[in-house]
């Protein structure tokens, strides 16, 4: 089966600091694939790597067979128009761990946007297809509500329905519930589990330890920039084999 995500050698660095360095990571489609790993091990990093949110310096990524953000010609690599970039941008959508709604539109206008301005769907159409999200993310009857009238997980559940409508083939989840108060948490990851049934394409940086052993098809372990194990959740959790992993875990909240 052909690969939906292809990483080879990722290198990224800020300054002198290299904060990936040289990731390999395939994902087939329908994949759920938890990347987990200490504060500053390159998780959130390789994500905005993959939709461009961020440059990288060496390696390839292809989606769907299409090389991003960069291409190689006479041995010269060189950064894709912005045009094009922004095109590939679109095979994958993100939600992150602040929700970054518009405060002066409403639920379903949040959802609206992309689709009318992106999608060039009509006002009707992408009306119809944020109410189609929006009641699967269990928010219908708020969808003419204001963030400011949403508590955090709603919010989220929002922007998770505003990322999905634009039908991307690769959803990127970034710590989605790490600004959320606890009782807030289980809500926007019973939405995460649902799509994952639904076989969705997705890669989810999580410290939600419990989670990532019910939901994923592999988990990815980063330490210090590289990817340190990797495998099916109940070897990698219930027996790791590298002693780093084992003392991530001591620390982590999966018991």
């Amino acid at each position: 089966m052909t690969s939906l995500l292809e990483i080879r050698d990722l290198h990224k660095r800020y300054g002198t600091v290299e904060v990936l360095k040289g990731v390999d990571c395939s994902m087939r489609q329908g994949e759920v694939i938890s990347i987990i790993g200490s504060s500053g091990s390159g998780k959130t990093t390789m994500l905005r790597c993959i939709n461009m949110l961020e440059e990288f310096q060496g390696g390839t990524i292809a989606i769907d067979g299409q090389e991003i953000g960069y291409e190689t010609a006479d041995g010269v690599r060189r950064r894709k128009p912005e045009r094009e970039i922004a095109r590939q941008r679109a095979l994958t959508g993100m939600a992150f761990q602040q929700f970054n709604l518009f405060p002066h539109m409403t639920a379903a206008a949040n959802v609206m946007l992309g689709l009318v301005k992106v999608k060039k769907m009509s006002r009707d159409e992408a009306r119809a297809l944020a109410e189609k999200w929006l009641d699967r993310v269990g928010l219908l009857s708020r969808k003419d509500h204001y963030p400011g009238q949403l508590s955090g997980g709603q919010q989220q559940r929002v922007a998770i329905a505003r990322a999905i409508a634009m039908n991307p083939k690769l959803m990127l989840f970034d710590e989605v519930t790490s600004a959320l108060d606890p009782e807030l948490v289980n809500e926007v990851l019973q939405v995460i589990k649902a799509l994952a049934e639904d076989g969705m394409s997705m890669l989810i940086v999580t410290h939600e330890m419990r989670f990532a052993y019910e939901v994923s098809s592999r988990v990815i372990f980063m330490n210090q920039g590289r990817i340190g194990e990797e495998g099916n959740p109940r070897e990698m959790f219930l027996k790791p084999k590298t002693e780093r992993l084992a003392e991530f875990l001591k620390t982590s909240a999966f018991n």
